[in-house]
């Protein structure tokens, strides 16, 4: 996760916001994509054993014995990339393009057909532009986190923090989803675990002033990385949406630039659903990046595919495990190659 590379400056004292103190950091073994991902790719390709047998499994039974690429042969080809969650649109783009390229003459072997959805598909996951807004020297990076309630947020920002700690990096925790109280214990839980301090308030408290107190501390004590959990859970999508929008703007008025990333967890076993959660976030936060969480298990990896493609929106980060070290930043060639080969 090496965002940014920058020394730590020496620490102030804190700010009278309400802290958690913040324990000795403990020790973890060393992150397994030290062991040039053979290991990772291994797991990767055992979690998404699911996917791949409702995807490329059924693909190869489909195209076994066939000599020519039939419209019939295309029809249930659709059927397949649909049930696979790649989304309607997606869907409909590579079934177009296999057409044109049969059309053409350029495509006529069954066999190279799997080939050639699984090139156009890694192009589609490389298209997502991976655009970063850094802070200021000396000043802290602000990741806000987002996402619907139980797609696994603040075990996401515990493991991020985890993954932040593992480079060298001081991180702060910001309790900002207030509705729940479960949720700031849970973070607390996750602050002790990797060794992080936490901003939290009373249950019920502003979330934007909890954001607000976050980011003070943090530019008091010049940390290196800040994550803000936030509720995925109001009364209607609106109230929800205006909360969020409301904590960014605090957040700006108190860092400009801040927050410097939007990511958006999201469950991989809801599917198609899950694009429609990106695109409402989107359109309310402008999310740079998305964390699939809940991967391995579940047939509905595809949907990896159809994100990228429909929303324009990267995959930063995927959950394969429930180990503190099992988020990993997401490789489009290692997931194509591990749903195809």
């Amino acid at each position: 996760m090496a965002f940014f590379k920058r020394k730590r400056s020496d620490e102030t004292e804190l700010p009278s916001a309400p802290v958690e103190e913040k324990p000795a950091s403990p020790s973890y073994p060393a992150d397994g994509e030290k062991d040039n991902g053979g290991r990772f790719f291994g797991k990767l390709r055992d979690g998404l054993s699911k996917t791949r047998n409702a995807f490329t499994g059924r693909m190869d039974r489909l195209f076994l014995g066939k000599k020519e690429i039939t419209e019939d042969l295309l029809d249930e080809l659709e059927e397949i990339l649909f049930t696979s969650d790649i989304g309607v649109t997606t869907t409909q783009e590579l079934i177009d393009s296999v057409q044109e390229k049969v059309a053409r003459k350029e495509l006529k072997d069954p066999d190279k057909l799997k080939t050639a959805l699984r090139d156009q598909m890694l192009g589609y996951l490389k298209a997502a532009p991976v655009e970063q807004s850094l802070p200021k020297a000396g000043e802290p990076f602000v990741v806000m986190v987002a996402g619907v309630n139980g797609v696994g947020k603040t075990t996401t920002v515990g493991k991020a923090a985890h993954r932040f700690k593992s480079e060298g990096k001081e991180v702060l925790l910001v309790a900002a989803d207030t509705f729940r109280a479960a949720a700031v214990e849970q973070l607390c839980i996750w602050g002790e675990r990797v060794g992080a301090a936490v901003i939290k308030q009373g249950p019920g408290a502003d979330p934007s002033a909890v954001a607000f107190d976050g980011l003070t501390a943090a530019m008091a004590r010049k940390v290196d990385v800040v994550l803000v959990d936030t509720a995925g859970r109001l009364h209607t999508k609106v109230n929800l949406m205006e909360e969020l929008q409301k904590i960014r703007r605090v957040m700006g008025r108190k860092l400009p630039g801040a927050p410097h990333e939007v990511w958006l967890v999201l469950d991989a076993t809801t599917g198609q659903n899950a694009i429609s959660q990106a695109r409402m976030f989107h359109e309310a936060l402008g999310v740079t990046g998305i964390v699939l969480t809940k991967l391995d298990g579940t047939a509905k990896g595809g949907i990896v595919v159809g994100i990228s493609r429909e929303l324009g929106i990267p995959i930063r980060f995927i959950g394969i495990g429930e180990k503190i070290d099992d988020l990993r930043e997401f490789d489009a060639a290692d997931f194509v190659r591990a749903i195809f080969d």
